[in-house]
Formats: C-alpha cells, sequence, structure tokens
C-alpha cells in the first residue's frame, strides 16, 4: 500500500489515476452545505482525470444529487452520479426481471430508478410484489417498515420473495451531527423478520463495478469518509483509496482499522489530493512520517517524534499499529496519537 511505499514519496495521490470516484457526505457535503474546500480541490481534479461520484444515499435521484452539487459550484452531470439504487437495480434485474411488481421502502431516488428499469412500484405488502428493495429516505416510517416486513415474513429459501437493501450505513452525517442511517433500518425489518437482506451499495462490489464500468476507469482512486462501507469496497474492488477525515470516521477509527479497512491514504481535507504524499518509513521498527515517527514495543504505542503535523503523526501511528499485527484495544495508545484537530460535521 502507499502508506508503505518510498515510492510515492514524491507524487500527490491523483499522479498516475484516470478517474477519481468520491463519495458524497462527508466527503463533499454535510446537509445541504459544501465541506471546506472539497468543491475547489475537486474542480481543480476534475482539470486533469474524469471525476465520477458514488453515493450510498438512496433518498435521491441521480439529477437531483447532479443539481446539488452544481449549485455547490461543481460541473455535475446525472450521469456522472452512481447511486445504490442503480446499483440495486443491477442485483435486481438478475432475480426478478422487469414489470415484476416491487415494494418499496424509501424516497424517489430508489422509485425513479425502479420506474426507468421497468418495474411496477407498490407500498403496500398485500399488492404480492415479487420483491422488496429498501433504501434511506428521510420520510420512511414505521408503517414502511411494516409493509417490508409483512412482505418477508416467509424465508427466501422457503419460496419467500428476495429483499435487496440499497446499502446499510448505520449512520449518515447530517449538518447538525450524526444521525441514524439505513443500515438501522434494515436491522429493525431484519430484527422483525430474521432474514438478512442482499446488499447493493457500499461496501459491496455492484455500485463500484456500476462506477468503473460506466467511466471506463483504468485506475481509478476512491475518496471516502468511513473505514467500513467507503474503504473496505475499494479495497474489495482492487482500486486505491483516499479517507477524508471531514465525515464519519474519526482519527480513533483508523488506527483501529482491520486490514480489509485500511486506505491507501489518509488526508486532512481534499486539498491534500494535490499536495506531495508523504512517505511511511520504517527503520529499527520506528515509523516515520516526514518528523513524526511512532513505535510499538510490546504493548505500549510509543510517539518518539512528534513532528508538529497532526496528520503525519497520525499516518505514523497508523503504520506502526497496522504493521504490529496487534489489535489496538490490547494496546496502550497515547492520547495525543489520536487527537482530532480535523474538521468534522
Amino acid at each position: 500500500m502507499a502508506l508503505f511505499s518510498k515510492k510515492r514519496a514524491a507524487v500527490t495521490p491523483l499522479d498516475g489515476v484516470d478517474t477519481v470516484l468520491a463519495d458524497l457526505d462527508g466527503v463533499v457535503y454535510a446537509g445541504p452545505g459544501a465541506l471546506p474546500y472539497a468543491v475547489d480541490s475537486l474542480n481543480e481534479a476534475a482539470r486533469r482525470v474524469r471525476l465520477g461520484y458514488i453515493t450510498n444515499n438512496a433518498s435521491r435521484t441521480d439529477a437531483s444529487v447532479a443539481a446539488h452539487l452544481t449549485s455547490l459550484g461543481l460541473e455535475v452531470a446525472p450521469h456522472d452520479v452512481v447511486t445504490s439504487p442503480q446499483a440495486a437495480m443491477r442485483l435486481l434485474a438478475d432475480i426478478v426481471p422487469a414489470p415484476a411488481t416491487i415494494l418499496v421502502v424509501g424516497g424517489d431516488g430508489l422509485v425513479d430508478e425502479l420506474q426507468k428499469a421497468g418495474y411496477t412500484v407498490t407500498r403496500s405488502a398485500q399488492d404480492s410484489p415479487q420483491a422488496v428493495v429498501q433504501g434511506f429516505a428521510p420520510e420512511v416510517a414505521w408503517t414502511d417498515l411494516a409493509e417490508a416486513s409483512f412482505a418477508l415474513q416467509l424465508p427466501e429459501d422457503e419460496g419467500g420473495i428476495p429483499w435487496i437493501a440499497t446499502n446499510t450505513d448505520w449512520t449518515i452525517p447530517r449538518e447538525r451531527g450524526v444521525a441514524p442511517g439505513n443500515g438501522t433500518l434494515v436491522s429493525a425489518v431484519h430484527t422483525a423478520v430474521g432474514r438478512l437482506a442482499t446488499v447493493a451499495g457500499k461496501p459491496e462490489t455492484p455500485i463500484f463495478d456500476e462506477a468503473i464500468a460506466r467511466f471506463d476507469a483504468k485506475r481509478a482512486l476512491f475518496i471516502g469518509d468511513r473505514l467500513d462501507t467507503d474503504i473496505m469496497g475499494a479495497n474489495r474492488v482492487g482500486i486505491d483509496s483516499v479517507l477524508v477525515l471531514t465525515g464519519i470516521d474519526r482519527p480513533k477509527h483508523v488506527l483501529a482499522a482491520p486490514e480489509g479497512s485500511r486506505p491507501t491514504f489518509i488526508v486532512s481535507d481534499l486539498r491534500e489530493l494535490h499536495q506531495p504524499y508523504p512517505a511511511t518509513v520504517e527503520r529499527d521498527g520506528v515509523f516515520h512520517v516526514n518528523g513524526a515517527a511512532v513505535r510499538v514495543r510490546g504493548a505500549d504505542v510509543e510517539i518518539v517524534a512528534d513532528g508538529g503535523e497532526q496528520i503525519d503523526l497520525l499516518r505514523a501511528g497508523a503504520a506502526a499499529i497496522w504493521a504490529s499485527g496487534t489489535p489496538v484495544f490490547v494496546l496502550r495508545v497515547p492520547e495525543h496519537l489520536y487527537d482530532d484537530p480535523f474538521h468534522r460535521p
């Protein structure tokens, strides 16, 4: 990974990349407003690479997302936006062909994609739907979850209908803070019926496959704010990733990241896409990033040198802990290592 590679010392995360795929919530915006530096940094990136957007949020159409991004100062067409409902349609078409009746739990983004694909949409289990597709929308109510539960009473291996969830993000960043995401709503139905949904969005691969194919990406870079969905998903499809600390996951989560959820790059904000990314150099068990240096000795994580830049200290700490192979919860980690001066929603 680039985090440990000397050869990337003089290059930026964008070097050698032909396509940048960016998450939205926590990367570009939190609620309706743009995050600091995101718009200018992405516009600069668009002058040298193909730029596309991937979102697990199923509440809006690709056209409405594109209009929102355009209002923030980005140049975005609906085709540039890949949504989890679009990924869900890829899955659904292989299981239940149109014009089947589908019970939808969600908002306009999901309804729009179902109708474009030729399906008949219902909100009632009494209409004998042939599948349930569930996605996030702020207006989803108990009655919607109850209808899905009624339709999914019979297990699929006993003749029950399929259940596809656009995504299972537990939380979603908003202007006022962090709120429950689609994963909490899917979990409510799961608790009622004892079944698991098939998932289309991150960290599963269908949404990435859709984006890579649509933009004909040969070497893509994915930008996200969540280790368990964004970074894990990028790793699953074999593309480099950037974790930006403007959204959900914080420094303490980075230090504890399991192997499959570790990013190629860690940045404070999107300005650092255009800055040389420092190499992580290991000497005698000490991991150096610029002036910061960290090592793991026994059960202790030790800061050998502060370095003056918290982001470099975090990078060095992550490299040392990850290389140790020791779960972070059994280590004594100095609080300064996971100080969090970075912007968050």
